[in-house]
């Protein structure tokens, strides 16, 4: 097929490229690189540099390239961030993945896969989490994220739009043979956080919360490695339903603290990394993981990583590698 990805440029985009490649799709890559990289980006894919908020520019490239499907990975995903400034998320998130979709429909293009997240869920009624449970974000990110989902459906009854929404717990880990990996600016994910400061680019990690509901007072976390996340967007657009809007959760099933993260840290790097306690952050739910059946029966997918250690070693592997990122 041919397909067009937005946000390629991205942290789990770029492995999904990656991925999509080796399986034989043409790719075009529409990258405003305001958060990806030019570098991270599979030389075998073609490379647009654009914004999904120039509409001229994004239904000429749609128009053009005569698309099977389309990937959305360009969303901000900032929690914190997305309670300082809602309406930035707002607009990034649910008004120029509209300005897609219309390209989208525009040029009959039926297949869409959708980065979604677990915090449309907010605080779950129980563990693990269904896609059943009740929808109920308790933050902006989490309330764009569903918005989309809601589009997506009414596109499928609309137009014919077929969708699946994927629900990621938290990206982790880095590409097997450490050419592509995790970087932010700022960096704002636990694990590469934790792995800074065995690095000596940090004294410290901050832990934010530490009377949280659960056995050692921190947050509780599914951690699912990016390469797992490809796989299942590889499945998902090869066996997307036009006219049918689908989501599932992409987790292993379990969770781990953040002070477990740590502790694992410490393991794979040798490094004493010590902790700081801080104050809770603002939209941060209290432990998720996921049920991820419904898409191991719907696709076959399930996780190769299971364990964290094993996820955070390829994650170190990239950090050590690469200490400045793809400036390295």
């Amino acid at each position: 097929m041919k397909i067009f990805v937005a946000g390629g440029a991205g942290y789990v985009g770029s492995h999904c490229v990656r991925r999509l490649v080796a399986a034989g799709h043409d790719v075009t890559v529409y990258d405003s690189l305001l958060a990806g990289h030019r570098q991270a980006v599979a030389p075998e894919a073609t490379f647009i540099e654009g914004d999904l908020g120039d509409t001229a520019l994004l239904d000429g490239v749609i128009e053009g390239g005569r698309f099977d499907a389309a990937m959305h990975f360009a969303a901000l995903l900032n929690v914190g961030e997305s309670v300082q400034v809602p309406l930035t998320y707002w607009h990034n998130n649910v008004v120029n993945t509209l300005n897609l979709l219309q390209a989208l429909q525009a040029h009959g293009v039926r297949r869409f896969v959708f980065s979604s997240t677990c915090a449309v869920y907010g605080e779950p009624d129980q563990l693990p989490i269904t896609e059943d449970q009740p929808k109920r974000p308790i933050n902006p990110y989490g309330c764009t994220k569903l918005a989309v989902e809601w589009m997506l459906a009414h596109s499928a009854t609309a137009w014919g739009l077929g969708s699946v929404a994927l629900r990621y717990f938290n990206a982790a880990g880095a590409a097997t043979d450490g050419t592509l990996g995790e970087d932010h600016d700022p960096e704002i994910h636990l694990i590469p956080l934790v792995l800074q400061v065995a690095l000596n680019q940090r004294a410290h990690i901050k832990v934010f919360g530490a009377d949280y509901p659960t056995p050692d007072g921190t947050c509780i976390r599914d951690y699912v490695h990016v390469e797992d996340l490809a796989s299942a967007h590889l499945a998902a657009v090869e066996g997307c339903t036009p006219g049918l809007a689908e989501a599932f959760n992409l987790g292993t099933g379990s969770g781990h603290s953040v002070l477990e993260i740590v502790a694992a840290c410490r393991t794979v790097t040798g490094h004493a990394i010590p902790v700081v306690r801080a104050d809770r952050r603002p939209g941060d739910p209290a432990v998720l993981y996921a049920d991820a059946s419904r898409i191991r029966v719907r696709f076959g997918w399930q996780p190769h990583y299971r364990s964290v250690t094993e996820i955070i070693a390829t994650a170190w592997n990239w950090h050590r590698a690469h200490p400045r990122g793809f400036r390295s």
